[in-house]
């Protein structure tokens, strides 16, 4: 691993780009991440929206998504060329069975294995669960232990860190996600280093921290900031696969900077709500200006046989017609623009 040096903000990304390009094809992707709930039996965890007394008030803990939802994100993702991210949501919402099962079915929808980030598992379970999943992430959130603990005081680190080690040696991909405005130090990047050297990862999602009201957070972090932490992650690691999240409200701000700093890809974006707005739009532009052919479409309505796409799932009649009239529902929102669901 490199040494880190005081370089100036704009010579760092230069030079994070020139590592990029020298170990990746110049491309770029969105990454999807597909919600299974949207309640947490935690719901501790400081920065989080599930913590809120807003949100449980909202978001019982009988808030599962359906699976006619859940298939459906995954047929549309598939059609508009989106890469799953992962399989995410609360925790200890659904069952094991009824996760494995989504697994199963998900990754049916695209032909190919999937990620997930369903917090810690086990053994038995990692073995299990390997038919479907080629990718075990981790929500870190921040590597600083002392930070960590006050923020996450229900989600201690070890448990998911062992569970990587165990990952890898099963023969899993696995990654981390780092949320950058937490009140985490520039030298915390020498932990950040640390802990992606031991775990061998093979991928790492960074967040730029999203303030929620009713959380102790009020200000995102700065756009420099942000991609600093994944310029200096894609110089000391140039084969690390780096997603970087967006939200609407800094697409403009941030996508071109993200991919210039080194990033892959993006992610964190709300693209079936925001199908072919103006901030889907510039994301593609910016992806263009950052010098990346921008694979799959966050604008560009694909024609498909959307029924022939439910039907070749075999599932069963019931589940079937919910997915069919729900794919529909969803497929008309998005050429209208006229969406009403969570993300």
């Amino acid at each position: 691993m490199e040494k880190d040096t005081e370089e100036s903000f704009a010579e760092l990304v230069e030079k994070a780009g020139k590592v990029y390009k020298q170990n990746f094809k110049p491309e770029t992707w969105f990454g999807r991440c597909i919600f299974l709930s949207w309640y947490c039996d935690l719901g501790t965890c400081k920065f989080c929206f599930r913590s809120t007394t807003k949100h449980k008030f909202q978001h019982a803990d009988s808030a599962k998504r359906a699976l006619s939802s859940i298939l459906t994100d995954a047929i549309i993702g598939k059609a508009m060329g989106w890469r799953i991210e992962f399989l995410t949501g609360g925790y200890r919402i659904f069952s094991f069975e009824e996760q494995l099962e989504i697994c199963r079915l998900v990754s049916a929808v695209y032909g190919h294995k999937i990620w997930i980030n369903l917090g810690t598992i086990d053994d038995e379970r990692l073995r299990r669960i390997e038919r479907y999943v080629e990718g075990v992430c981790a929500s870190i959130e921040t590597v600083n232990p002392q930070l960590h603990a006050e923020i996450c005081p229900d989600k201690p680190i070890e448990p998911y860190l062992s569970m990587l080690k165990t990952a890898k040696k099963m023969g899993f991909k696995t990654s981390i996600t780092i949320v950058i405005g937490l009140g985490e130090k520039k030298s915390d990047f020498e932990l950040l280093a640390r802990v992606i050297e031991e775990h061998k990862l093979d991928r790492i999602t960074f967040y730029a921290l999203k303030p929620v009201a009713g959380t102790p957070y009020t200000k995102s972090p700065e756009p420099e900031e942000y991609a600093r932490w994944i310029a200096k992650t894609r110089i000391a690691f140039p084969k690390l696969e780096i997603m970087a999240g967006l939200t609407p409200k800094n697409a403009e701000r941030y996508a071109e900077l993200l991919l210039r700093a080194g990033a892959n890809a993006l992610t964190k974006f709300p693209a079936v709500k925001r199908f072919n707005s103006a901030q889907a739009k510039e994301i593609e532009r910016q992806a263009k200006s950052a010098g990346r052919k921008f694979n799959g479409t966050l604008t560009k309505m694909p024609a498909a046989d959307w029924d022939c796409e439910v039907e070749q799932l075999k599932l069963d009649a019931a589940l079937e017609r919910e997915v069919k009239a729900k794919l529909k529902e969803c497929v008309e929102g998005m050429k209208t623009g006229k969406m009403d669901i969570p993300e």
